[in-house]
């Protein structure tokens, strides 16, 4: 299929204008392993189970031959008030314990309720919903009394598995209650549920809590334990009650300017919890009846984001939430229509900007800082989510920072993706902060990978005229054009340090090129690669008009993203000698793995050692990892967890307030001779570098 895709003249031999020397017998590898090696997207997807996921399962033996068991305990118990003759869920022993109930208030006879309701609704399910619905109620609501009750605190038990059981019991008739609800349409913000159990009739109020969302954001709900995860490596979780589910987005159907962020179907995290009103469900309550009795009390199903709130307070107790933070994330990665974009990205840049941006998969947070993390070459914000996931997990992380992707067309060089990201960043900052009053928006940290390092630290350069320098002698005042392209090239090639950067992390990124940007692999993706017609168009236009602006003429022709990656390219020097701020703080990450055949250089396949490797930054580290993985190596995820944790000890310290100096290619010292235009330096060891402790470098 490769072969077919290449263009002619490509299959066997050369074409006579293609002559590239010193191109090797391999390398037909480098296509290959450029398009494998830089695309960092996995598949991400989520299976769906034969059958939901339940503990109660195996407890009550609800698939065995002979149907569900009661357990242990509960045997015994109705042993003791002589009622083991009658099968367990029959309809006349829940009467008669609900009337032992009603005078003789216990907690292990409340647990049998809701273990004996639970087992008989899950019999008639099949037969009669609205019977089975009850009884799901009735469960939900002995098990909230079990665990809750005032006239049990001094006898409850947290370390009795049967605690534990009431928790499962809870959790697994509140789930069930909502499936039916779903099916019968009222599972939204904003509707109500009727309630009949324990003699008493409720309404239950469906609240979203704790969400920046607006309940008409909420479109529909899937249920977390009917999924598998497939392409995360680490799951997330947590134990206590409530009943985790996905979110899944509905898009504004209006003139949001927010909406523009946050991509179609995005699902994200919730747990359901059912709260009734104190006093309401208490023990020695009436049987309960057909209709109910007494009067109408009020209860809330809260949907709480577990990204936010880890617990909640139930009768002066804290009571941890049962949820899942990465289902839902996979989910999202099966559905999301960021998936596909890296391949369209890279061929197709012209068409891709359609979709390129900026990207939440949360609400915009006052007060957290921005985390912006930028892909590589052929990939797209996809290859993020293994990072994302795991450092999420760690609560003092997802409490100060929100997390922002980038996704560009990776086919352009990577100056005019840096610029437009300079763009993107200025407009977010109009929608969400146009006071500028936020202080968390000027602490913001970047984290690219490959070429999305690149791109990460021309946000923090100062270009002078180093760049522009590059390409021409002639002062950019002089040079005739019209407005529209003087302007694109104006803002591609002279830019100020964006101030809200603090600290970049750079991550298998060819700081001084690759060799598979070579002249074989230069030409193929010109032939591949669809540049939009200004790129192409707008070269020419200023060649003809300024016969002498370029230093060469060569660099009038098109060019991808790959030819900005040689060695070669003149722009690279300038990126890493560049001007910043004192106040911008860099580390470094970078990639080796073993000699092969597709990697014959010191590095991690793609980007050799002296390529990646930085001197003057903050720390760096490296990691025995391949270029497709670096980013998502434990220890690469680990590092980039210790600089966030250090980045917020540092913002909340008011000492700590570097000056607004600019200092040359990273180092502080001004007075240090200029290095632009002179070969990289050398790869001897650097201040602040550290090599992980079991790779020998």
């Amino acid at each position: 299929m490769l072969r077919d895709a290449l263009p002619a003249g490509l299959h066997g031999h050369r074409p006579e204008s293609f002559r590239a020397p010193g191109v090797q017998p391999y390398a037909i590898w480098a296509i290959l392993l450029l398009v494998l090696a830089t695309s960092g997207c996995a598949s991400q997807t989520v299976k769906l189970r034969a059958s939901p996921r339940s503990p109660l399962v195996e407890r009550f033996q609800l698939t065995a031959r002979g149907g569900p068991q009661a357990s242990d305990r509960t045997k015994q118990l109705l042993r003791r008030y002589d009622l083991h003759k009658e099968p367990s869920t029959d309809a006349k022993v829940l009467t008669r314990l609900t009337e032992i109930r009603a005078t003789e208030p216990d907690e292990d006879l409340t647990y049998a309720l809701a273990e004996l309701s639970f087992l008989k609704a899950i019999k008639l399910e099949l037969v009669s919903e609205a019977e089975a619905l009850t009884l799901y109620w009735d469960t939900v609501a002995y098990s909230y009394a079990y665990l809750f009750d005032p006239q049990f605190a001094s006898r409850r038990n947290p370390y009795d598995p049967e605690f534990r059981g009431a928790c499962d019991l809870y959790n697994g008739a509140l789930e069930r209650s909502l499936r039916i609800a779903k099916k019968q349409g009222v599972f939204k913000p904003g509707k109500r549920l009727g309630l009949n159990t324990l003699g008493r009739s409720f309404q239950i109020e469906i609240v979203p809590r704790g969400f920046e969302w607006k309940g008409e954001d909420f479109d529909k709900f899937e249920f977390v334990s009917d999924f598998e995860i497939a392409g995360l490596t680490n799951q997330y979780s947590t134990y206590g009650l409530g009943v985790p589910l996905i979110a899944i987005r509905k898009k504004s159907g209006e003139e949001d300017p927010t909406d523009r962020y946050y991509p179609k179907a995005l699902s994200f995290p919730v747990t359901a919890f059912l709260r009734f009103e104190p006093g309401a469900i208490t023990a020695g309550e009436a049987p309960n009846t057909a209709g109910g009795s007494g009067a109408t009390c009020r209860c809330e199903l809260e949907l709480l984001d577990p990204l936010e709130a880890t617990s909640v307070r139930v009768c002066d107790v804290e009571v941890p939430l049962e949820s899942d933070l990465s289902t839902p994330l996979a989910f999202f990665l099966d559905n999301s229509t960021l998936a596909g974009q890296d391949t369209f990205g890279f061929l197709r840049p012209d068409k891709a900007k359609e979709v390129a941006g900026l990207y939440m998969l949360q609400p915009y947070q006052p007060g957290k800082i921005p985390v912006l993390m930028v892909h590589g070459l052929w990939s797209s914000p996809m290859t993020w989510m293994e990072m994302f996931n795991d450092l999420r997990s760690l609560p003092e992380i997802r409490d100060n920072y929100q997390f922002w992707f980038y996704l560009y067309p990776t086919g352009q060089p990577f100056l005019l993706s840096a610029a437009e990201l300079r763009q993107d960043l200025a407009q977010m900052r109009r929608v969400f902060d146009p006071q500028a009053r936020e202080q968390s928006l000027d602490e913001m940290v970047l984290v690219g990978h490959s070429m999305g390092g690149l791109i990460s630290k021309l946000q923090t350069i100062d270009s002078g005229n180093d760049f522009w320098g590059t390409m021409s002698d002639k002062p950019f005042a002089q040079v005739k054009a019209d407005e529209e392209t003087k302007n694109r090239i104006e803002q591609t090639f002279f830019f100020n340090a964006n101030p809200s950067v603090q600290r970049v992390i750079t991550i298998g990124t060819p700081h001084r090129g690759s060799d598979f940007s070579n002249n074989f692999t230069r030409y193929v993706g010109r032939k591949l690669v669809h540049l939009p017609a200004a790129a192409l168009q707008a070269p020419q236009q200023l060649l003809a008009q300024n016969p002498d602006v370029f230093k060469s003429a060569k660099y009038a022709e098109p060019t991808t993203s790959i030819d900005s990656l040689s060695p070669s390219c003149p722009l690279l020097p300038a990126v890493l000698a560049g001007q910043h701020p004192q106040t911008v703080r860099y580390h470094n990450v970078v990639g080796r793995m073993k000699k092969g055949y597709l990697s014959r250089s010191d590095g991690d396949g793609v980007v050799p050692y002296s390529s990646a490797h930085l001197d003057q930054v903050e720390s760096e580290v490296v990691v025995e990892a391949d270029h497709v993985n670096v980013h998502r190596h434990p220890l690469t995820v680990l590092e980039v967890r210790r600089i966030l944790l250090q980045h917020l000890r540092e913002v909340s310290d008011p000492l700590h307030v570097p000056p607004k100096e600019l200092v040359t290619g990273g180092v502080e010292d001004a007075s240090l001779p200029d290095m632009r235009g002179q070969d990289p330096p050398g790869d001897g060891p650097s201040r602040g570098v550290e090599v992980l402790p079991y790779f020998e470098p």
